[in-house]
């Protein structure tokens, strides 16, 4: 027996469950696929993100941040704490906690919407035909007008270090340990290895960072990664560019690890290894040789513009296709995904995509980076502040880092915004909305922002475009 749907959403991450509730509230018929398995055993949605990913590593970041404040800042502002100290097993549950929460929350919201929870596997086929096999062994065929694929992205594994239980773990492993490891090592300095890092840094590890790259966060500003790299390295994260990792054994209880840096070898001895060099989309045992979809040389699955994939009704958004790895960036394409099958118009702009680190500082950025305007030969103009110039940063004990806008030389328009700071995360939605209705920097030097807030380091940040801010000396900058 064949079950018929308007729309099939295949994933049950972020993405999906975006596109899958908007389909269903547009009037469609609407099934979710989804084949997690949780750490218990059950069946659960949120994909990646919720389950080992983005949420369950902002619960322990915001702990760790805590315990370090506790400990190293707060006599700096009147409170005295004895006996501090840190339970990582009661720290994990909370953590598990949230994450169960959320992921039962998905599954409410899915329900509530009407949408037919599926829980197995799928195979596409020809025609827009799916072979569902649920958890429990039973195979239907469910087919659809519109099938939207939202399978996500796994982490990267690599040759020289292999996973072994408890010992080198994944991002998702990372999430898992029950005790401070005395010394961590981590392969990659990108944003997991240095949120990992920085949680466990935090509670008393020595980390060490091997990264292949000779560049510190080539994607972030220059002036931002500049800034990072000493916040960093103040707090004691031992970040080695340019250090490329050949080999890894398990020796006494210890991970041995090989890696060549500067043309010379060298070795390490940790007590855990987290690999976090990237990630990869997701589509095993997903398409059949017939279903028509096409994956590129990178195995993301080819779309335009739309998130078409080039084969009728079948449609492909989130990590498994192009752009960042971002749930924010699936969530959107998921929406207009639903939206432009029943009949609307909408779009993703992919020029305001904003880019966070939950690190402390936190970095967060949107738009084009000096260097890459710089390449391209655009005339720009550069306003920042610094956060030791702020009066609420003063007050909080957070004065690290700064905020800086770029703008078009001629029009004055917005071309990109960067920040490290408290609250970046937060702040940086400032600057995607004036972006998306294409504001200029005197828009935003014009714009009454409250007092005291750290918001207002964007404020003055726009006005030194213009030599203009009032907080800072001005040394407006033109190319």
């Amino acid at each position: 027996m064949t079950t018929k749907y308007d729309v099939i959403v295949i994933g049950g991450g972020p993405a999906g469950y975006h596109a899958a509730i908007r389909s269903a509230q547009l009037g469609l018929r609407t099934g979710c696929i989804d084949k997690w398995i949780n750490a218990s055993g059950q069946p659960a949605f949120g994909g990646t993100c919720l389950n080992v990913g983005c949420i369950p590593s902002k619960a322990l970041l915001s702990a760790s941040q805590k315990f370090f404040e506790a400990k190293k800042h707060f006599a700096e502002i009147g409170i005295k704490v004895a006996d501090l100290s840190i339970d990582v097993p009661a720290m994990i549950k909370r953590k598990e906690k949230v994450v169960d929460n959320l992921t039962e929350g998905v599954a409410s919201l899915l329900k509530a919407n009407g949408v037919a929870i599926l829980q197995g596997k799928a195979v596409l086929h020809a025609g827009r035909s799916v072979e569902f096999s649920s958890h429990d062994g039973e195979v239907s065929i469910l087919e659809a007008d519109h099938i939207i694929i939202a399978t996500g992205s796994v982490p990267v594994n690599i040759p020289p270090c292999p996973l072994v239980d408890n010992m080198i773990v994944d991002s998702a492993g990372a999430l898992d340990l029950r005790e401070v490891p005395n010394r961590l090592g981590i392969i990659g300095a990108g944003i997991i290895g240095l949120e990992l890092g920085s949680v466990w840094s935090r509670l008393g590890s020595e980390v060490i960072l091997l990264e292949a790259l000779e560049e510190f966060l080539p994607t972030a500003d220059t002036n931002i990664s500049r800034e990072a790299a000493r916040q960093f390295k103040k707090q004691g994260m031992d970040v080695r560019l340019g250090s490329l990792v050949t080999a890894s054994s398990i020796k006494e209880g210890k991970v041995e690890v090989e890696y060549s840096c500067a043309e010379r070898k060298e070795k390490e001895s940790f007590d855990k290894l987290i690999v976090a060099v990237g990630r990869r989309p997701y589509t095993e045992e997903l398409l059949a040789a017939d279903s028509g979809v096409n994956l590129d040389e990178r195995g993301f699955v080819y779309v335009d513009d739309y998130c078409n994939t080039g084969a009728p009704g079948i449609y492909a958004i989130g990590d498994v296709v192009r752009g960042p790895m971002l749930a924010h960036k699936g969530m959107e394409e998921g929406l207009m995904v639903a939206e432009r099958i029943a009949g609307e118009k909408p779009q993703v702009n992919y020029e305001t995509v904003p880019s966070v680190i939950y690190t402390h500082p936190e970095i967060a950025w949107v738009g084009k980076t000096e260097q890459e305007l710089k390449a391209s030969g655009e005339d720009y103009r550069v306003g920042s502040f610094p956060m030791a110039a702020s009066g609420r940063a003063m007050a909080n004990n957070e004065t690290n880092g700064l905020i800086k806008v770029i703008a078009d030389d001629s029009t004055d328009r917005v071309l990109g915004v960067h920040m490290i700071c408290d609250h970046a995360s937060e702040l940086i939605a400032e600057a995607v909305i004036g972006m998306e209705f294409e504001t200029s920097a005197e828009d935003l030097g014009l714009t009454m922002f409250a007092h005291p807030t750290i918001s207002e380091g964007l404020h003055e940040a726009a006005l030194a475009v213009s030599g203009r801010a009032i907080h800072v000396a001005n040394r407006k900058r033109k190319k």
